[in-house]
């Protein structure tokens, strides 16, 4: 219970100081509303454009999160459940040494890819880097899944005149459902709360992402503090409703 207190305090806190003026916030700092006002989302959501960089932010990170999902499935299926003799080994570890690489180390050799390419400022200059970084992890991830799978499945699958194709979407991925939601939450959320890539690759405000706004909120709401704390429980919007929404198959995930 501590733990979680403390885990959940600084929620609770900003979520409070959001329906405050800037007075109360500076004064009052620890006590509830004289008067909730809902002002200052709507100045932050206006105001500031974060219904703009919100949807930047979502578009880009779903975008991501999908293709890596696609990818890291077919490459794990491809790993665990077909046979290229000695590939499958230097992949592996291809795979093994980008996972203990930093992302931070990438910076420099992505910009100068991107510019080199003509996608810096695009979109594409963070969900190409996105789901390159993402892949690796996803693999060893989605092949522990895979590996748990009895043959006999895909044997009967084959049987019934099925494609390697049809093999994998039709057998394979329906089974595996509940194992690759964590997958797919764990790289959205990475997405969706990334700075360093985002501020570096893609400076032009309209393609600025929500995290990277955050940073400009000092000349746009003139320090209104409560409008800032607004727009900070605008970007827990998307992770509140997939817990939500997702939560029992998180939950058999967890329990299987």
């Amino acid at each position: 219970m501590v733990y979680i207190g403390i885990i959940l305090f600084p929620l609770g806190w900003v979520l409070n100081s959001s329906f405050k003026t800037n007075k109360e916030i500076i004064a009052f700092p620890w006590s509830f509303p004289h008067e909730w006002l809902l002002s200052n989302y709507w100045n932050a959501w206006t105001g500031a454009h974060v219904s703009h960089y919100f949807t930047n932010s979502l578009v880009i990170s779903v975008i991501s999160a999908v293709m890596t999902l696609i990818l890291s499935t077919s490459t794990s299926f491809a790993l665990t459940r077909m046979k290229f003799p000695g590939l499958s080994k230097v992949i592996h570890r291809v795979l093994l040494v980008a996972l203990l690489v930093p992302a931070g180390s990438l910076l420099v050799p992505l910009y100068m890819l991107l510019r080199s390419m003509h996608l810096y400022n695009t979109p594409l200059a963070l969900i190409l880097p996105y789901i390159t970084i993402g892949l690796p992890l996803s693999v060893f991830m989605i092949s522990a899944f895979f590996k748990s799978i009895a043959s006999e499945l895909e044997e009967a699958g084959i049987m019934d005149g099925l494609s390697i194709y049809g093999l994998l979407w039709r057998v394979i991925v329906p089974i595996t459902v509940p194992p690759l939601i964590p997958v797919f939450m764990l790289n959205f959320l990475s997405n969706w709360n990334e700075f360093m890539m985002a501020n570096l690759f893609l400076p032009k405000e309209k393609f600025r992402t929500l995290p990277v706004s955050m940073v400009a909120f000092y000349d746009q709401l003139n320090m209104n503090y409560g409008s800032l704390c607004a727009a900070i429980m605008f970007s827990l919007v998307p992770a509140l409703l997939i817990y939500v929404l997702l939560q029992k198959r998180i939950i058999a995930c967890v329990k299987a």
